[in-house]
């Protein structure tokens, strides 16, 4: 079961405001294993990455994660084992799990979705491997039973005419939760 996140352009309010130009699919496990990861860190910021693919030119396929070892604080997470992504892909390959990098995700417990400073350096690195890759910001705190607080982020939209704006492009948020997480009763401990 997919849950579909729009991803805006930001464009003039002459030509209409925001345009959804790219969906991203966010399974309900890979959705799950966030939540989980994020209501385990607080009050601390937790951090991991997110596999799947690019269907096509405009859908992102998120099908799974991994957290990364990492230090974080109230206000910031950083990973500090630079040789374990690329471990984890090694091993991943030995199941025959065939998903690539798409993004990264972290929490804000308890103070929104959006990317600081130092979540715009992250992405900017990810950007530079694949300028398609999101960042994903979940609010566990503000996050209640049936309402995810969860917004995904790109510094430059890849179907952006002008690739020198410094606005960062952001996707629908306030996720409800799909029915079949509802009756999990576990992901909330």
């Amino acid at each position: 079961m997919y849950n579909n996140i729009k991803l805006f352009q930001d464009r003039p309010e002459e030509q209409g405001g925001f345009e959804a130009c790219e969906v991203v699919q966010l399974t309900s496990i890979a959705l799950l294993k966030i939540i989980r990861h994020s209501q385990m860190g607080i009050p601390i910021e937790v951090m991991g990455i997110m596999l799947g693919k690019f269907i096509d030119n405009t859908t992102i396929e998120i099908s799974d994660i991994f957290a990364m070892p990492q230090t974080g604080t109230k206000v910031s997470v950083e990973a500090v084992d630079p040789v374990f992504q690329t471990k984890m892909l090694e091993l991943l390959s030995q199941l025959e799990k065939y998903e690539i990098i798409v993004g990264w995700y972290h929490s804000h417990p308890g103070f929104g979705c959006w990317l600081s400073a130092v979540d715009i350096n992250t992405q900017k690195s990810f950007e530079q491997l694949n300028q398609r890759s999101v960042a994903l910001v979940i609010d566990p705190i503000q996050s209640t039973k049936g309402n995810i607080i969860i917004e995904i982020f790109r510094l430059h939209s890849s179907l952006s005419i002008n690739e020198e704006s410094p606005e960062i492009t952001s996707l629908e948020y306030g996720i409800k939760t799909p029915p079949n997480l509802k009756e999990e009763p576990s992901y909330n401990k």
